[in-house]
């Protein structure tokens, strides 16, 4: 805790400050201007703003621009594939020191352990990372998840301060029809933040959703979507994910009128991604160059998820606000050029002022693969001759429900690379239940081999995609080996992989390091044909059953839009 009154005798002036910013220009998120003055900051945080402070400590920052440290409103660190303390480098370097975080992928693997897991790992880091409670797990009953959060286990989270508020709540069906236990749920976390997830919900049924006491939508894709959200009153995070790119299509919705009620968020993006692009740093420069007015895009990316989540410290340059500031030159293209966290230089041009050691991971998260080999079926016996096919579209995550004919050979349906028909498996990876199914996708590309992996939305089971048998059970085989991780494969040869042994989603060794992995695999998937941006990310969503229109999970292929499993032949 601060010490209140040390931070007043230094807001009157009666002590020095420890530190004082002095020749910047502020980003006034409050009144919309720019001021030219001085930041006085002690104990980490922001004691006053003006000039006549004194202080063990001047900074000039010669004519730059100060703004508040930006925040992710909506993010899943284990999509990062790395552990808190790795994700913290990509992020804090660019300006990016809040993530309001929803540990969903790991409490799906190891509960409520698994958040607790990533609270600790993300204690005295320069990045400020707040968890809010996983709000379906599982996601929905027609997956095998590690665990089962129920209402008790969140109001223990909301009762030992480990959360915030309660994270996406996904089963929007559920709320809609007023399901005795999502509403137990929504209970539990009555008066805190409720993130929404409600892809194309609209009418009588949106409203219903919002009536629940739901804030924030971050699925929108459409201009119309998001509009009617908007004037609803859901705040929207607009999402430029790794494989779910909206930020094009939904800045044009952004008004003078409803720009207090929009959030930045990433939601879901690889450590290549991380590294090369950035995080809502860079969609704030996108913002920016579309033509949103550069302090509005600045409070966009800051000031208004602070207000949304409750977060009163953050958000803004203001006295009694945690000095967390991101400093740049070109307000028209903002690029980190010095960051602050808790008032200390954490980072210069881009560069990390100290390395943060990944602390002991728990062993209880490792080595969760346990597969019963024995009970996977690879062949598909031929019922039809017309089967259901996972549509998979370009930089979406929702897919299409398509009914073409099966290739058969020897009374089996198998894959068609000339139709770009591949084989995919979901195999339950948690209790060694033996659980499988297997399915037909359209949109990899590959014309050899296969890919697999344990990262597959929520549930995170073992999911692979193929051109042939063999090669399906030789990646699947390799990553289960790895203790979790992606493979890929020809025929019985591994070609590359990359460990992920902490629940089977993330790794501990550097960011760079295994964002060199993970790109290495992704390059391994194109030799064999893959005509997609990043294949893995892309299969880790088709298992995902709440986001329509057709997927694949352990128990069989989910109607989303029905939310009913439904026979793989028509």
């Amino acid at each position: 805790m601060a010490d209140l009154s040390r931070i007043l005798s230094v807001s009157r002036g009666d002590l020095p400050a420890d530190c004082i910013l002095t020749n910047g220009r502020i980003i006034n998120v409050f009144s919309g201007e720019i001021e030219q003055t001085d930041i006085a900051i002690v104990d980490g945080f922001i004691a006053g703003i003006g000039p006549g402070y004194t202080a063990k400590q001047q900074i000039d920052l010669e004519g730059a621009f100060v703004a508040p440290g930006l925040i992710d409103a909506h993010v899943h660190i284990e999509s990062s594939l790395c552990v808190p303390s790795q994700f913290a480098q990509a992020l804090v370097r660019r300006g990016v020191t809040t993530v309001v975080a929803d540990p969903h992928e790991i409490a799906n693997v190891t509960g409520v352990a698994g958040v607790r897991f990533m609270a600790d790992a993300s204690r005295g880091l320069p990045l400020n990372v707040v968890l809010m409670a996983p709000s379906c797990v599982p996601a929905t009953n027609m997956a095998t998840s590690g665990y089962s959060l129920t209402a008790a286990d969140l109001r223990d989270l909301r009762q030992s301060e480990t959360t915030t508020g309660l994270a996406e709540m996904m089963n929007f069906p559920g709320v809609v029809a007023a399901d005795a236990q999502v509403m137990e749920k929504l209970r539990a976390m009555h008066g805190r933040p409720v993130d929404g997830h409600c892809p194309g919900l609209s009418g009588k049924a949106l409203n219903a959703y919002i009536a629940a006491g739901i804030g924030s939508d971050h699925e929108s894709t459409t201009a119309a979507e998001a509009g009617e959200k908007l004037s609803r009153g859901l705040t929207v995070l607009i999402r430029e994910a790794t494989n779910a790119r909206n930020l094009d299509a939904l800045l044009p919705v952004i008004t003078k009128s409803n720009s207090r009620r929009i959030c930045f968020c990433t939601d879901d993006r690889t450590p290549v991604h991380l590294l090369a692009e950035g995080s809502v740093d860079e969609m704030l420069r996108r913002a920016i160059a579309f033509g949103i007015a550069p302090v509005e895009a600045i409070t966009i990316a800051s000031l208004n998820a602070a207000e949304f989540f409750g977060l009163k410290h953050l958000g803004a340059i203001a006295p009694g606000r945690q000095a967390d500031l991101f400093v740049f030159d070109d307000l028209k293209s903002p690029v980190a050029r010095m960051v602050f966290s808790h008032g200390k230089v954490v980072a210069e041009n881009g560069q990390m002022l100290a390395t943060e050691n990944a602390a002991a991971v728990d062993p209880k998260m490792l080595g969760i693969c346990r597969v019963d080999w024995d009970r996977v079926r690879w062949d598909i016996p031929a019922r039809s001759a017309r089967i259901r096919v996972i549509g998979s579209l370009p930089d979406q995550l929702l897919t299409e429900h398509r009914v073409l004919p099966a290739t058969i050979l020897d009374a089996r349906a198998v894959a068609d690379v000339s139709r770009d028909l591949l084989k995919m498996l979901v195999i339950e990876r948690h209790q060694g239940s033996g659980n499988n199914a297997a399915g037909f996708i359209q949109g990899f590309g590959l014309q050899r081999g296969a890919i697999a992996g344990t990262v597959a939305h929520d549930h995170h089971n073992l999911a692979v995609i193929g051109a042939d048998d063999a090669s399906m059970r030789t990646a699947a085989r390799a990553s289960a080996a790895m203790g979790g991780g992606l493979a890929v494969a020809i025929g019985e040869h591994v070609i590359a992989s990359l460990a992920l042994p902490v629940a089977g989603l993330m790794s501990d060794r550097p960011i760079a390091e295994v964002a060199r992995g993970y790109a290495a695999v992704i390059a391994a998937a194109k030799e064999l044909g893959s005509t997609l941006g990043d294949p893995f990310m892309a299969m880790s969503f088709m298992t995902l059953e709440v986001i329509p229109a057709l997927k694949l999970t352990d128990l069989g292929l989910v109607d989303v839009e029905r939310f009913e499993f439904v026979d793989l032949f028509a």
